[in-house]
């Protein structure tokens, strides 16, 4: 039988969920993965497959078109179905933007519930979408004394979050102890010169070689993570062009979600930590998988 999962699933579930899911998926084999992109100009077109033995199998097609935004549409659509891990036989499908959701912002908030200081108060969302609005529900889940302000380009989408706007990216970087970038930047918003002892920073936004959100600086002075080096390493601006600078060398991205999880932690109060968020399809996956079976058994 194929369950259809709506959006009305999410009244089923919690961070706390998906954090234990996403610890027993990646207990299991490594994910077999694969991306296929088509562009367009500006517009891209993701497909995106994953297969774990012991859980199943998903395919997810995403379109992402930046200029949405302009018509008061979603910029990213799609959709996601699930398969059996025996049979392969077809199980669910359920809703992409759920799906997209609670995997993006669980992802990152994994990285923080690790890598951030437990004291960290002061969080910074750097872009005022849809993502970054799922963070603030997703930090508060962890850390329940977080404020949160916001720097867009564009002021009006940031006042429309109903949080305290900064008006300069570098003071406002300089003043947060977690600062969580959700922006389809292609050069780097945040320059490592301003970054202080003790932040964490979960970079979301860029997931194409042409993007980028924070310089080589940045990279160079922190503890760097990655959820997956799959999915990283040759995918994402984000870490090909500071490889290919030589601000940084493959070793110095510390760990990823396969690794011991003792290594993908925090040493001191000081030390400065990044983790990018590369969102490969065996997250999407444990998600769509935590999210199906949450529903049938509401």
């Amino acid at each position: 039988m194929i369950t259809i999962v709506p959006r009305e699933a999410e009244a089923c579930l919690d961070w706390s969920g998906l954090m234990a899911a996403f610890e027993t998926g990646h207990r299991l084999p490594r994910a077999e993965i694969k991306d296929m992109f088509l562009y367009r100009g500006a517009d891209t077109i993701l497909d995106r497959a994953a297969w774990i033995d012991g859980l199943g199998a998903l395919v997810k097609v995403a379109t992402i078109h930046p200029g949405n935004a302009a018509l008061g549409l979603p910029t990213i659509n799609g959709a996601v179905t699930l398969y059996d891990n025996v049979t392969g036989a077809l199980t669910a499908i359920v809703d992409f933007h759920l799906v997209t959701k609670w995997k993006t912002a669980g992802d990152s908030l994994l990285s923080a519930s690790r890598l951030a200081r437990k004291d960290s108060r002061r969080f910074l969302l750097v872009g005022a979408g849809a993502v970054a609005r799922s963070m603030v529900e997703a930090y508060s889940s962890v850390f329940p004394k977080a404020s949160f302000s916001v720097w867009s380009r564009s002021r009006s989408s940031a006042e429309a979050m109903g949080l305290p706007v900064a008006d300069d990216l570098e003071t406002a970087v300089r003043q947060a102890d977690v600062i969580c970038t959700a922006t389809m930047a292609t050069a780097p918003l945040i320059r490592g010169d301003w970054l202080q002892p003790g932040q964490h920073l979960d970079l979301i936004g860029a997931y194409k070689p042409g993007m980028r959100e924070v310089d080589d600086t940045a990279l160079a002075r922190a503890r760097l993570f990655v959820d997956s080096r799959a999915t990283t390493i040759g995918h994402i601006g984000e870490i090909i062009e500071p490889l290919a600078s030589g601000a940084i060398t493959e070793a110095d991205i510390i760990a990823d979600y396969y690794d011991d999880p003792a290594l993908f932690t925090r040493r001191s109060d000081d030390e400065i930590t990044i983790a990018k968020n590369g969102g490969g399809a065996h997250l999407d996956l444990m998600t769509a998988t935590y999210i199906a079976d949450r529903w049938r058994t509401r």
